[in-house]
């Protein structure tokens, strides 16, 4: 049994599936079931069972899965600060998050942080959505994640740091830019600009008004806020977006913009999300208090 056994077992059993790894690691199908096929000997119990559609873990594969992901986790941040000492760097943090959660979260904090730690390399990596962030996370391809907070993920911990208020962006020249509130009435037959159906800022947005029994329609769709935000700008259509840090109270102008308050949505939770808070490193843990620090001072 090898740590390589391991870790392909986990790699495996994250994606259901031994062609799946081997096209990942750019070796044979039979090299991955070999490794699987060693564990299975040392410790004499079937660790996998052959679906339709692939492989699932037995029951006593899932205890293996379970304490192998835990440990890989230890061991990778351990064999990454060795390999940080063997070549003299002062380590590193590496986050995932929002095309533009930097400039609208984080800006302040890398400054702060760059003048703090001038020798640390601070790495950031865009995901297109939360899911994407923490499969970063579980893969141990970053150390932070900047997240919509939502429902428990199992193996990932998650810590609001600020809650958002939700506003409707539209042209300073559109009716209801007069309007000092948007209420659910207000919304019928607007020309909502959407975000991705696997989005947490959908999710959250459409189960609101589902609950208040408003219905949008769309036809036009982005992937971030930023975007839907200058479209609306431009005419094209109405953006139900957070109340972003750098973008305005709601409620006052920003060139042919008008954000209005949307008070019967219940605000977006943002925050951090980790593999286990108490095994991060100290500068990944410093990056994560200098972020809530400068926002809170905000």
């Amino acid at each position: 049994m090898t740590f390589d056994d391991l870790r392909i077992f986990v790699a495996v059993c994250r994606a259901g599936s031994l062609s799946a790894v081997a096209r990942e690691l750019s070796c044979t199908q039979s090299a991955v079931s070999q490794h699987v096929k060693r564990l299975e000997r040392a410790t004499g119990v079937r660790l996998l069972e052959r679906r339709p559609r692939g492989v699932v873990p037995t029951a006593e594969g899932r205890v293996l899965q379970k304490a192998a992901a835990e440990g890989i986790t230890g061991l990778d941040l351990a064999l990454r600060r060795l390999g940080e000492l063997a070549r003299g760097e002062t380590g590193s943090v590496r986050v995932t998050t929002g095309a533009t959660s930097v400039r609208h979260f984080m800006s302040e904090a890398v400054v702060a942080f760059r003048e703090e730690y001038p020798g640390a390399l601070l790495e950031f990596r865009t995901e297109t959505s939360s899911v994407n962030c923490f499969e970063a996370l579980t893969e141990g391809a970053v150390d932070l994640a900047w997240v919509t907070i939502g429902k428990p993920v199992r193996g990932i911990e998650q810590r609001p740091v600020v809650e958002l208020p939700w506003v409707l962006a539209v042209r300073a020249d559109d009716p209801l830019a007069a309007r000092s509130r948007i209420t659910p009435a207000d919304l019928s037959g607007v020309r909502h600009i959407r975000f991705p159906e696997n989005s947490s800022s959908r999710s959250h947005v459409d189960t609101a008004l589902a609950r208040l029994g408003v219905h949008l329609t769309s036809d036009t769709a982005v992937a971030d806020w930023d975007t839907a935000i200058l479209l609306a700008g431009l005419g094209v259509g109405h953006a139900v977006v957070p109340d972003l840090p750098g973008q305005g109270l709601a409620g006052t102008p920003a060139g042919a913009l008008r954000f209005l308050p949307l008070p019967d949505l219940p605000p977006l939770p943002i925050g951090w999300a980790v593999r286990r808070w108490e095994a991060l490193t100290p500068l990944a843990r410093a990056f994560a208090d200098l972020v809530a620090a400068e926002l809170e001072r905000g």
